[in-house]
């Protein structure tokens, strides 16, 4: 297959420095910070169902397109999804754009883990405990004091409050940290992340059993391993887990892609993916424990008090758990500010490098596209976020973090882009050539059934989850934009025009012209003949007649009932069974011709766009007759121990992560003692 670029591009220079650069962005502070907080607001154990689920059906594939899409046209997003389709550019930019929005508010976090390992070496310096250090109940309320108002003077509401200095400091180094690990490209990133990646799971199995050595542990991992099944008849549940694995592996922000451009031609691609999954899930999984069993912890010596609250209400969910769990942990170890100074700078390495994996995926984007020099992009670059950033070290500005890094993983967001990006590969492009590629350079193949995944399933999967989140908002009690009394909801408000504009600026991106040459894609597209025969032609107009036809029945639907369809059960299976009819008949349409040099009608593609979206609404619209009365009542937090189905989600969980784990070293080895196999070597 010849090859695409003409040009020299750089490379990684190791297999292992592009698997631990990779993981070093899929392994952040995502999973010690994003992953517990929303497993903490989503009633413990039942978000790690659609969590796992999420990780290996949709993470695997996903992350494996991105890898072959990236890998194959040597470029980052924006030019890749270009060179596919010269109509899906705005796709790729507006994956970057809301990875820019990401790089505006991640900094401030990794400016709290600076802020706390400063304080760790002072109290190393003077000789004196942590400034939130304590014990028993006395210890709980230290640390949630500490966080909230002696560092933060945390305030609510839609304000911004006073600037507070002391955070901004360390916002600035992490912008300049950030600066210097890519500014000399990917080479040197290589390097660093052997020495940022494996430290955080060292410290990570340390506080986990810290965290198993308190009193009131148990407690901790029963809200954590035993699932309330109520939570997940409800699309919030569903909506954070599956948004974490999107944040948690860099897909679709254009991370992942633009790494993947940097591989050597021979590079693997199907089994560094699983590689990577596996390994994010088993941070997660481990992070979870250190952190839960820390709030049994917490829990018991706050029962202990007299206060008798369980693991759900020992501490505020969002964002600030991490930091007030953490360090609660880290105060009842012997020499704590050793332990915390270690810990903090482990989040430090783990921060920077998925903060500096984010920016680079900007910074390639527009380098690609303008063809400026890296060294003009990447200091104006750190100037804007820097300047936008500010927002977020106000008095309010974790709440105005919580609020927009929930659009980010919301309904509104990344799990969106996700479905974007499967339609735009899958039905205007040719998936069987991505397919081909990635099987040509790696261990093991991947099945025709990875086709039908990105056509099909994950789809459905992702456009049933938009609709039945997107139905919850505009229905919810409190009312998502105004509330009952007239009053606009400041935050929803701003976080939806923030979402809302990056729409309309990655598709005025996408139309400026660039001067830098972006080509065809492999020439796949002068090879294909633009015409078809009277069959297909007529089959591709049957199968749009039939999704406009369901389209058509659920409007009608939805415009006289609403979301009550109890009484409309036939014409949903109408509308269902007519629009499964028109996927299969495109998707065969599809499938035969990718097989050939005929491009696809028009017809054809839109029909299985449209069908797609009418079987997602009739899920998600069936989801919201059956969970619309599904009990509210609070979880049950009274002291038990592990049930069956605690063992079993733990068995299942190991067995993926070791397991998988083994299998893709093994196909590793048996595919590096096969001579006739390529993979990546050192470059010269």
């Amino acid at each position: 297959m010849a090859e695409l670029l003409e040009e020299q591009r750089e490379t990684w220079g190791t297999r292992g420095g592009f698997v631990l650069a990779a993981v070093g962005s899929a392994v952040g502070l995502g999973n010690l910070w994003g992953f517990p907080y929303k497993l903490y607001d989503s009633g413990g154990g039942a978000f790690l169902v659609p969590y796992i689920i999420g990780m290996v059906c949709i993470g695997i594939p996903l992350l494996i397109l991105e890898f072959s899409l990236g890998h194959f046209t040597q470029r980052a997003a924006p030019n890749a999804f270009g060179r596919c389709n010269k109509r899906l550019e705005f796709v790729g930019w507006w994956g970057i754009l809301l990875g820019f929005v990401i790089i505006m508010y991640y900094p401030v976090i990794l400016a709290y883990c600076f802020s706390f390992l400063y304080f760790s070496a002072q109290s190393i310096i003077n000789g004196t405990a942590l400034p939130w250090a304590g014990s028993g109940i006395e210890g709980v309320e230290n640390a949630k004091t500490f966080f909230n108002e002696t560092y933060l003077h945390k305030i609510d509401g839609p304000g911004f409050g006073n600037m507070q200095w002391h955070i901004l400091t360390p916002l600035i180094i992490s912008w300049v940290l950030m600066y210097f690990c890519i500014f000399k490209g990917v080479k040197l990133v290589g390097k660093i992340v052997w020495l940022t990646v494996p430290l955080p799971f060292l410290m990570l199995i340390v506080l986990a059993i810290r965290g198993l050595t308190l009193e009131g542990a148990m407690d901790g991992l029963v809200y954590y391993l035993d699932p309330d099944w109520s939570q997940l008849a409800k699309p919030t549940t569903w909506r954070l887990a599956f948004g974490q694995v999107f944040f948690s592996l860099s897909l679709a922000y254009g991370v992942m892609l633009t790494y993947a451009s940097f591989l050597h031609r021979k590079s693997d691609l199907n089994n560094n993916a699983a590689i990577i999954c596996f390994a994010d899930l088993g941070t997660s999984f481990v992070g979870g424990i250190a952190i839960f069993a820390t709030l049994g912890g917490m829990a018991f010596v706050t029962q202990q008090s007299g206060n008798g609250v369980g693991v759900a209400d020992v501490v505020d969910g969002g964002p600030g758990l991490a930091f007030i769990a953490f360090p609660y942990a880290l105060a009842q170890l012997p020499g704590a500010a050793w332990w915390s100074l270690i810990f903090f700078f482990t989040l430090v390495t783990l921060g920077i490098d998925s903060a500096f994996s984010i920016t680079e995926s900007v910074l390639a984007g527009l380098v690609d596209k303008t063809g400026w020099k890296r060294s003009i992009v990447l200091p104006a670059m750190t100037v804007v976020g820097l300047a936008f950033g500010l927002v977020f070290v106000t008095q309010s500005g974790l709440n105005w973090l919580y609020t927009i890094d929930g659009f980010i993983n919301g309904t509104w967001g990344i799990a969106f882009l996700g479905l974007l990006e499967c339609v735009a590969l899958s039905w205007f492009y040719r998936i069987e050539t991505l397919r081909s590629h990635a099987n040509e350079r790696s261990d093991w193949k991947l099945g025709v059934w990875w086709n039908y995944a990105i056509r099909l399933v994950i789809p459905i999967v992702l456009g049933t989850l938009f609709i039945w989140s997107l139905i919850d908002d505009v229905t919810k009690e409190g009312g998502f934009l105004k509330t009952p009394d007239g009053e606009w909801i400041v935050f929803n408000c701003v976080g939806l025009c923030v979402m809302a504009m990056v729409p309309i600026v990655s598709i005025a991106l996408s139309l400026v012209k660039s001067p830098v040459y972006t080509g065809d894609g492999h020439g796949v597209q002068k090879t294909i003949t633009y015409h078809t025969s009277y069959t297909n032609r007529v089959l591709s107009i049957v199968a749009f007649l039939m999704a406009m036809i369901s389209a058509a029945v659920l409007i009608v639907i939805i415009s006289v009932h609403g979301t009550n369809i109890a009484n409309m059960k036939v014409w949903m299976c109408y509308a269902l069974v007519i629009g499964v009819a028109a996927v299969l008949l495109a998707n065969y349409q599809m499938a035969k011709l990718d097989k050939s040099n005929i491009a696809p009608t028009v017809f054809n593609r839109f029909a299985g766009v449209i069908g797609t979206l009418d079987i997602s609404a009739c899920i998600a619209l069936t989801l919201v007759t059956l969970t619309g009365t599904a009990a509210k009542a609070p979880r049950e937090t009274a002291a038990k121990g592990l049930t069956s189905t605690s063992y079993i989600i733990l068995a299942v969980a190991c067995l993926l992560i070791a397991g998988g784990l083994s299998w893709c070293f093994w196909r590793a080895m048996t595919a590096s003692s096969d001579e006739d196999k390529s993979i990546q070597y050192p470059s010269s």
